[in-house]
């Protein structure tokens, strides 16, 4: 959880003296709530409504108001459709899709205004197709749909939602060579992008911190993409 680990202190470093609700919906992951001095970790196995629930009212109760909420948590794997069970299908959804859905229903209620969400989808479903991975690429197109529509919903409570689309990022989930690219996967694949190279976790958390930001407040509903050009290359 790595990944998690750096979004929160890019969420710390962008509103010091707040509060953050750092979460997703992995089984085993870690839930963080963020203050500018200070660091609470809650473990959940699954995202289930008690335990989004339980994580921000810790956050509330530890720091006093909730601003950030970063939903970055996430699992991936590797399913052909024609292997494809129901069970494989769902519950990629209930910890990439509905596990979001669920960190920012039971934040949004207890958010100050002025508040920001931001989600982490991907380049799969949120740009691209990716083959066997159609389950994770449905369930990251559609935090897409839910970061514009709640950006629209709750722009009248002054509550900010946004999401970042990481491309090709160095970090345990892509390191995997079995559901992912691996080590040699992504040493490959940097030659293609334009900046020479896959990202790091740090520069995926500066684009959070970024949309967190007061440099932001005027920034909703959109999906910032953060993959060194890749996507905007042309073919060849």
């Amino acid at each position: 959880m790595r990944a998690v680990g750096g979004q929160a202190n890019a969420a710390r470093s962008a509103a010091p003296c707040v509060a953050a609700a750092v979460g997703g919906a992995g089984p085993g992951s870690l839930r963080c709530s963020v203050s500018s001095n200070s660091l609470r970790r809650v473990r959940s196995s699954r995202g289930a409504f008690e335990e989004t629930e339980r994580i921000a009212q810790v956050a509330l109760d530890t720091f006093g108001r909730l601003d950030i909420v970063v939903a970055a948590a996430g699992i991936l794997r590797r399913q052909s459709i024609d292997d494809m069970t129901d069970s494989a299908w769902d519950d990629m959804l209930a910890v990439d899709l509905s596990g979001v859905m669920r960190v920012f229903r039971s934040c949004v209620t207890r958010m100050a205004r002025g508040g920001a969400m931001v989600a982490t989808s991907s380049i799969a479903g949120g740009v691209y197709g990716w083959e066997d991975h159609s389950h994770y690429a449905a369930a990251k197109a559609g935090v897409l749909g839910l970061c514009r529509s709640l950006a629209v919903e709750l722009a009248p409570r002054d509550i900010r939602v946004n999401a970042m689309i990481p491309g090709l990022i160095e970090s345990p989930q892509s390191l995997d060579s079995v559901n992912s690219l691996g080590p040699e996967g992504l040493r490959e694949a940097g030659k293609i992008i334009p900046a020479g190279r896959v990202g790091t976790v740090d520069e995926a958390a500066r684009a959070i911190r970024f949309l967190t930001s007061d440099d932001a407040g005027y920034v909703t509903g959109q999906s910032l993409v953060v993959d060194g050009g890749l996507t905007v290359r042309w073919p060849s």
